[in-house]
């Protein structure tokens, strides 16, 4: 996409829309179109609501996306635009421990930005999966697992660091503060199955 077509005043909307359609708009990786967002973000609002999606921004972390909106009258529902997805249990369960390391970031008032080793992941994963005879065909599964968050965009590879990542801060909309109050127990519900008392 060419960034400098938003300098046009007619053209500033369309590029915000179809990086909105795309995916994740970051402000670190689209500021000529994250600006142009903040400035037209009552524009694509509008535009966006008549086909029956709302605009998740979240301005001090850095990042926008489109959403389905619920709608109150079945009658009037549109059809699903966004596509729901069910994570596997391996995969939600990074995902919390992802969301854990993010808070543990947070409340050190350290670094803003949250980096993980490879090694790291497959040590906090171990804890919460179920014991197997092959550790070479664990690690596998792990890997996988990682390859799957990354392509959800909760986890972003370091460019030239191999086996170390950033944890994208979108994943707070995944696991939200309201989600995240019942963590002790869902984690322990992680652990249980873990030991194989889960169904």
């Amino acid at each position: 996409m060419n960034e400098t077509a938003i300098h046009s005043e007619p053209n500033r909307l369309g590029p915000v829309l179809i990086q909105l359609f795309k995916g994740v708009l970051y402000r670190e990786r689209h500021e000529l179109l994250w600006q142009a967002l903040l400035e037209l973000q009552g524009a694509v609002r509008d535009y966006i609501s008549v086909i029956g999606l709302e605009l998740s921004l979240d301005e001090s972390e850095g990042y926008a996306f489109l959403r389905q909106r619920d709608g109150a009258d079945e009658e009037e529902a549109l059809p699903r635009l966004v596509q729901r997805r069910a994570l596997s249990y391996p995969v939600s369960l990074l995902c919390v421990l992802l969301r854990k390391r993010l808070v543990e970031q947070d409340a050190s008032g350290g670094e803003t930005r949250a980096i993980v080793t490879r090694q790291q992941i497959i040590e906090m994963m171990r804890l919460f999966l179920p014991e197997m005879g092959n550790e070479a065909k664990q690690m596998d599964q792990i890997g996988r697992h990682i390859s799957k968050v990354v392509e959800y965009g909760f986890l972003s590879p370091l460019r030239g660091q191999d086996g170390e990542y950033e944890i994208r801060r979108i994943l707070k909309a995944l696991v939200d503060a309201d989600w995240l109050a019942d963590l002790d127990s869902r984690l322990e519900a992680y652990r249980e199955y873990a030991r194989g008392d889960g169904s």
